[in-house]
C-alpha cells in the first residue's frame, strides 16, 4: 500500500486544489463556450454567412447613422483596454491584498492577463485578419494578411479583468454585482468597437468566448498561484533578514478549494489568522507559563486586593453633626410603637415617653 510522505504543515498543503469539482453548470458553460469558439473560428474560415452578416454591419457604418454618440463611446472603449483596465483593477486588488494579509488577489489578476496575452495574441497573429477600416475584397473573410483583430483584444480584456472581481468576490452579493458590471462593460465595450468600425461582429464574438474561457481555466491555476504565493512570502522574509531588519515569520496561506462554478470560493478563515504562537505551559498554580503566557491569560486591568477597603472598614462614619457613632452594645432600642422616635443625630435614637 502506497504511503504518502509526511511533510510539515501537511494540513495546509493544497492538495484540494488540483482537481477542481466540476458541476453540472461549470460543466455547462465550458461546453457551450467552447461550441461558441469553434463555430465562429469556422464560420470565418469558411466564409459562411456569419462573414456576410460581418460585411452587412460594416457597410451599414454604424458610426455614421449615429454620430451624436461617437464622442462619448470614444471614451467608454477605454474600459476595454488593456493598460488603463489593468492599472485601476489592480490599484484596487492591492489594497485588498494590504488588507487581507495576501497576495492572492493579484496573483489571481497576473495570471489571468498572463493566460489572455498568450491564447489571444497566439490566435490573433495566427489568422492575421484585417479590420473593417483595411478590408481590400468585399465578401471576403480578409484572413491571413498581417491582420491582428481576430479575436477582439478589447473585448476579451474586458472580460477577463472585470471578470476578475466577479472571481475573487467572497459574498453571493458581492458575486452577483461584479458579475452583473463585468457582464455591462464586456457587451458594451464590444459593441463599441462595431460601432467604430475597429472590428468585425465575429471578431467581438471571438473575444466574449476567449475571455469566459480565461475565467473558466482560473480554477485549474489554483495550485500554481499557491506555490508562488508561499514562493514569493519565503523571498521577503529572507530579503528582510539579508537587509537587518526583524524578521516576520512567514505565514504559509492556507488552501484553499476551488469552487465548482466559474467564481472562487470565499478564502477561509484560516487566511485571516495571526501566525501560531508557541504553546503555553500550566505552572502549579493553574497559571499559564511561557513567553505568550501574557496572551493566553486575560489582563486584568482592577486586580483584587485581599482585603479590599480595609482602612474604610475599620473607621466609624461620622454623623451630620460632628459625633461618631457609639459601638454596637452601647446603642439604646428604639420604644415599642414609635417607628421613628425623636431623632439628636444620624443613628442616635432616645425615648419620647421618658
Amino acid at each position: 500500500m502506497r504511503t504518502e510522505e509526511k511533510l510539515p504543515e501537511a494540513e495546509e498543503r493544497p492538495t484540494d486544489l488540483a482537481r477542481p469539482r466540476m458541476t453540472r453548470t461549470r460543466r455547462w458553460l465550458l461546453g457551450s463556450t467552447l461550441a461558441v469558439y469553434a463555430a465562429t473560428v469556422i464560420g470565418v474560415l469558411t466564409t459562411s454567412w456569419l462573414v456576410k452578416l460581418d460585411w452587412q454591419v460594416m457597410l451599414f457604418r454604424p458610426y455614421k447613422q449615429w454620430p451624436e454618440f461617437h464622442t462619448f463611446l470614444d471614451y467608454f472603449v477605454v474600459m476595454g483596454q488593456r493598460g488603463p483596465t489593468a492599472v485601476a483593477v489592480a490599484a484596487w486588488l492591492g489594497w485588498c491584498c494590504h488588507r487581507q494579509r495576501t497576495m492572492r488577489p493579484l496573483l489571481v489578476l497576473g495570471t489571468s492577463l498572463l493566460l489572455l496575452n498568450f491564447t489571444v495574441g497566439a490566435v490573433k497573429l495566427g489568422f492575421g485578419r484585417l479590420g473593417p477600416h483595411y478590408a481590400t475584397t468585399v465578401g471576403s473573410n480578409e484572413m491571413w494578411a498581417n491582420g491582428d483583430i481576430f479575436p477582439s483584444g478589447h473585448t476579451a480584456n474586458a472580460v477577463v479583468t472585470w471578470g476578475v472581481l466577479a472571481y475573487l468576490a467572497t459574498t453571493p452579493l458581492a458575486r452577483r454585482i461584479a458579475s452583473l458590471i463585468a457582464t455591462g462593460f464586456a457587451f458594451g465595450v464590444g459593441m463599441t468597437t462595431v460601432y467604430l468600425g475597429t472590428h468585425w461582429l465575429s471578431d467581438v464574438v471571438l473575444g466574449w468566448a476567449a475571455g469566459v474561457l480565461v475565467l473558466l481555466a482560473l480554477p485549474w491555476l489554483e495550485p500554481v498561484m499557491y506555490r508562488a504565493e508561499v514562493l514569493l512570502l519565503e523571498m521577503w522574509h529572507r530579503l528582510r533578514q539579508h537587509s537587518g531588519k526583524a524578521p516576520v515569520p512567514v505565514r504559509v496561506p492556507a488552501a484553499r478549494p476551488v469552487a465548482g462554478s466559474t467564481l472562487a470560493t470565499p478564502r477561509t478563515a484560516q487566511d485571516d489568522e495571526l501566525p501560531p504562537r508557541e504553546p503555553v505551559g500550566v505552572a502549579g498554580n493553574g497559571r499559564p507559563t511561557g513567553p505568550t503566557a501574557r496572551i493566553a491569560e486575560p489582563r486584568q486591568h482592577h486586580p483584587v486586593r485581599q482585603h479590599q477597603h480595609t482602612t474604610r472598614s475599620e473607621r466609624t462614619p461620622v454623623t451630620p453633626g460632628g459625633s461618631r457613632r457609639p459601638p454596637h452594645s452601647d446603642r439604646v432600642p428604639r420604644a415599642a410603637g414609635t417607628p421613628f422616635g425623636s431623632t439628636t443625630g444620624r443613628g442616635r435614637t432616645t425615648a419620647t415617653g421618658g
